[in-house]
């Protein structure tokens, strides 16, 4: 059996869920815009020079959740997944996903977005499997704007991964073969590890890394 991960953002999305969300909120005027951009800048130069301090991103981004019931974040999720998802999603990354399952691949979105938005997205797309930031919730349910365990992101999506596969008991030699599809220089650690490590959309220092090594790289964009 083959293993195939997939990155979330920019790689089976033409975007950024964790970008769309703020968006969505600000739309409804649920968040400032001032105050978000000001803040999402500056941790977006972060991300893109791969020096992102994820502890802070994830207080300012996770913060919004505790202001409401699981209920009414259940409800916001819809508009946001018919508003700002759907239309992102490219055909030829449904395409991908289903052609592996298709050949009986274990198939997983591995992502550094938390849960509570990516999980509905995983399922849009039919897959099963997810690894992504995890919230902590209180005594009464609610989200606490916090985050529990190790972020899923740079060297944390290899822990979490080999985590989840220990819990199966299993590891990354178990499988014939292992993909991992991304976008960005974020997830090399992860693109080092696995035979098949494949470039789509990629950011200027993840091409060239996989031009360097004669990684594939492909568009999923439609």
């Amino acid at each position: 059996m083959n293993l195939a991960l997939f990155d979330l953002d920019n790689t089976l999305l033409a975007g950024d869920s964790d970008v769309e969300w703020p968006k969505f909120l600000i739309g409804r005027g649920i968040i400032d815009a001032e105050h978000h951009a000001r803040h999402n800048d500056y941790f977006y130069e972060q991300y893109k020079a791969g020096t992102l301090d994820i502890d802070a991103f994830l207080e300012f981004q996770l913060a919004p959740l505790a202001r409401f019931t699981r209920e009414e974040l259940d409800s916001l999720h819809a508009e946001y997944m018919g508003e700002h998802i759907l239309p992102i999603i490219p055909a030829k990354a449904r395409a991908l996903v289903a052609a592996h399952q298709a050949e009986g691949d274990l198939v997983m979105i591995i992502t550094a977005t938390n849960r509570f938005i990516t999980g509905p997205i995983a399922r849009e797309l039919g897959v099963e499997h997810l690894i992504a930031v995890e919230l902590e919730e209180g005594a009464d349910g609610r989200y606490t704007g916090r985050y529990t365990g190790t972020p899923s992101f740079k060297d944390g999506k290899i822990t979490r991964l080999n985590e989840w596969l220990a819990a199966r008991r299993q590891t990354l030699a178990s499988f014939t073969r292992c993909y991992f599809y991304s976008d960005s220089r974020n997830d090399l650690p992860l693109l080092s590890q696995v035979s098949d490590p494949v470039a789509v959309d990629p950011d200027e220092a993840l091409r060239a890394h996989a031009c360097a090594h004669g990684w594939p790289v492909i568009t999923l964009r439609d």
